[in-house]
Formats: C-alpha cells, structure tokens, sequence
C-alpha cells in the first residue's frame, strides 16, 4: 500500500518559518518526481513546488520563490518542504503527491498573529 503522510504544520506568525515533511512508503521513492500542492480556504488546488527524482532539479510558483525550499532524502523516503518568511496568504492545507498519481491527507499551515 502506498502512503504519503505529510507533517509539520502548524501556526506560526508572519515572518516565521515552518519544515513540512513528507513520509513516503509503499513505492521507490528514488524514480518519482514530487510535488507540493495548497489548497487555502475556499480556493482551489495550487502548484507550490516540485523537485526532480534525484534532486537536481527543483521549481517554484512565483508566489513563495526566494522564501520555500524544497528539498528530499532519497535514502530516508522523505520530502521535505522549508518554507521561511511565511505570510499569512501562505494559509492552507500543503499535499505532498509522487507525479499527480499518489497523494497524502495534507497537513495544514496556519499563519496568523
């Protein structure tokens, strides 16, 4: 069985900083390309980031490129996404998913003084 579980959300105040991580099991971790998505309230699914199978290769939505890195540990089947000087439009619930086809149950960022 295929698993993703994202964790790491939280609330945090603007300006502060949070790591989402991202368990994989259940599949090589090491061939698929992965992707962060958001959904914030009342709004639809939005792209935030993406990162090649071995790590070369990393992609941003311009709305959190220069604040979020997205990063992955191939040997330890995790995902991992930092993101720094959070907004509060940076509200949301964050998916992890391997190539659109595996998804986790999200983890939700709240940011809010």
């Amino acid at each position: 069985e295929v698993q993703l579980v994202e964790s790491g959300g939280g609330l945090v105040q603007p300006g502060g900083s949070l790591r989402l991580s991202c368990a994989v099991s259940g599949l090589t971790f090491s061939i698929y390309d992965m992707s962060w998505v958001r959904q914030a309230p009342g709004k639809g699914l939005e792209w935030v980031s993406a990162i090649s199978s071995d790590g070369g290769r990393t992609s941003y939505a311009n709305s959190v490129k220069g604040r979020f890195i997205i990063s992955r540990d191939n040997a330890k089947n995790t995902l991992y996404l930092q993101m720094n000087s959070l907004k509060p439009e940076d509200t949301a619930i964050y998916y992890c998913n391997a190539q659109i086809r595996y998804w986790g149950q999200g983890t939700q960022v709240t940011v809010s003084s």
